[in-house]
């Protein structure tokens, strides 16, 4: 029986229990995946995905829902969901509403998904159901979509609640050194609109090539994955959300040696963290970065994953 199967047999009969799992994302063959935070009963949930990038999970509502990247010169990103066991599987984003969207934050609170749209050069979000679609940062300085110049390509994102802010990344060319991290209020300031906006900070720049990002609220710290060049690309790396120095102190590297760092995932509780890359490698550490294991090899290139701890309720 697959630990799936056993959370379902465990719902029937009334009796409670968390299980630990993995979501991913694979590029290549487009799938969404499911397996054990050990590496463990790999299943496949989903097939046919157009170029898949970014996944949050709502355990609560039993949901995956993840963005399709599509062929970014088409316009024709989007976003789905599906049930935990990849049923049921809806698109609520249609293509053509978003050029390439990226990471996906799900934001519980406020009943909203958040995420980063590439080549559209946009901070965006929309309801849980893909209606009421919102830009609520514009980088294109009046460029045409699809956006041309990486610098304004935004690709990883994560949302404060409590404070009512966002961050994202903007990577920046290949191998450039000119990614950065921003911050912002989640809404709009009044008489503002998304490409004028004044309340935009940048909180680190010259950096390789910010990607996917995190954010672990209590301790006031933030993670990222990092493609650029080694030694400080192809990393995971860790800084203060809340430092006020001016320069900022550089970010401490955590762990080295990704092929094109993509997907990152935090399990608070349990201290540890999961790493993807173009490689096709997904990885676990803890969370200042020791004890890094391969839990997967050589399976596409993946992207996206999230962690979720599946609960059972008590009749």
């Amino acid at each position: 029986m697959t630990d799936l199967q056993a959370l379902k047999s465990r719902r029937e009969s009334g009796s409670k229990a968390a299980i630990g799992r993995l979501f991913l994302l694979d590029l290549s063959d487009g799938r969404v995946l499911s397996l054990n935070p050990d590496g463990s009963d790999r299943q496949i949930l989903v097939t046919d995905c157009r170029m898949p990038d970014g996944i949050v999970v709502d355990v609560e509502a039993g949901h995956i829902y993840w963005t399709n990247m599509g062929v970014p010169n088409l316009n024709d990103g989007s976003i789905e969901r599906a049930d935990l066991d990849g049923q049921n599987r809806k698109t609520i984003v249609r293509q053509g509403a978003t050029f390439t969207p990226k990471q996906l934050h799900l934001e519980k609170n406020s009943g909203k998904l958040y995420w980063c749209d590439r080549e559209g050069m946009r901070v965006m979000r929309s309801n849980l159901d893909g209606s009421e679609i919102e830009t609520l940062v514009d980088t294109s300085q009046g460029e045409a979509r699809p956006g041309r110049d990486a610098r304004k390509w935004c690709v990883g994102i994560a949302v404060d609640s409590d404070r009512g802010q966002i961050y994202w990344t903007q990577k920046g060319p290949d191998d450039a050194g000119l990614g950065r991290i921003f911050r912002a209020n989640v809404e709009i300031p009044k008489r503002e609109n998304p490409a004028n906006r004044t309340d935009i900070e940048v909180l680190f720049d010259a950096l390789p090539e910010p990607i996917d990002l995190e954010l672990d609220l209590r301790k006031r710290l933030m993670y990222w994955t990092d493609r650029g060049d080694p030694p400080r690309g192809n990393t995971v790396n860790r800084a203060p959300m809340d430092a006020d120095s001016t320069p900022r102190q550089a970010p401490d590297i955590l762990l080295t040696h990704l092929m094109e760092g993509i997907g990152i995932a935090l399990d608070l509780k349990g201290n540890r963290m999961f790493l993807t890359d173009l490689a096709g490698s997904l990885y676990s550490a803890r969370l200042d970065g020791s004890e890094k294991k391969p839990l997967l090899a050589a399976q596409g290139n993946l992207t996206g994953v999230a962690y979720a701890e599946l609960l059972t309720k008590e009749n």
